[in-house]
């Protein structure tokens, strides 16, 4: 393998579970620090089974809620609104709903005007500028749903309609959240690369072994839209939390980031 140059933090765990914890413990020891200066603190979540069991360790932690604003990155255009593969209802069900949070912005894959609904929650991550984003590694690489065909590492639009890619679809079917190709919605909402990397600090939780390609992409490939991950590598904050099995393919000295 050739020579990796990184400064992001990348740390492996032996399993999801662990994994998931310490990620937990990280994110928490940051909001305390944030809010040891800061009246709010601003942050951005990911919804995917990749990050289950981070969120559930997350509401274990000691961490003021009532302080905390929460968003989400991406959203099916679409869906019924009471659907369980919504991003918003995922969350819901596994944070959102559960901590006493100050404010939940829900991102509307059912409005009437998804243009006019990407401009809404640009005003809003305008308003509430962002100190932590939550986020994983897909399949093909993408953050959000910035998918290879679509990724832009200079867009200048915070909030944007997409099509999603095969195999963006796929991964859906994969993890379970749909039975059928057909049944995964063709296009979404999400926050564009700059978006998420105006973050303070980005916390990447990839575990599994269907990540462990777009993982070792992340970190060997050259910085391109084509590997949409590879732009963690320019963030000055990043920390990223694997498992073994997501992280078999990389090389132990990666492990020695801090």
């Amino acid at each position: 393998m050739g020579e990796v140059k990184s400064t992001v933090s990348i740390k492996k765990y032996p399993t999801r579970q662990a994994m998931g914890e310490a990620a937990a413990v990280a994110v928490a020891r940051q909001i305390r620090r944030l809010l040891n200066g800061q009246d709010v603190v601003n942050i951005i979540f990911a919804a995917a089974p990749s990050q289950n069991e981070f969120l559930a360790a997350l509401l274990l932690q000691d961490i003021d809620w009532k302080r905390i604003n929460a968003f989400h990155m991406d959203e099916y255009v679409g869906l019924p609104a009471d659907a369980p593969q919504g991003f918003g209802n995922f969350l819901k069900h596994r944070l959102f709903g559960k901590a006493p949070l100050k404010a939940v912005y829900y991102l509307n894959g059912n409005a009437q005007d998804t243009t006019a609904e990407c401009y809404r929650y640009t005003a809003l991550l305008n308003e509430h500028p962002i100190d932590i984003v939550c986020l994983g590694i897909g399949e093909n690489g993408h953050l959000a749903f910035n998918d290879p065909p679509v990724a832009d590492f200079a867009d200048t639009e915070t909030v944007k309609v997409v099509t999603l890619d095969g195999i963006c679809r796929q991964q859906q079917v994969n993890d379970g959240c749909f039975e059928l190709l057909s049944e995964v919605p063709a296009t979404a909402l999400t926050l564009t690369i700059p978006a998420l990397m105006k973050g303070g600090s980005l916390y990447c939780i990839a575990p599994s072994a269907a990540k462990a390609q777009a993982v070792y992409n992340t970190f060997y490939k050259a910085l391109s839209p084509l590997y949409p991950s590879t732009i963690l590598r320019t963030h000055r904050n990043v920390s990223v939390f694997l498992d073994e099995e997501s992280a078999r393919m990389l090389d132990e000295q990666l492990f020695q980031s801090k």
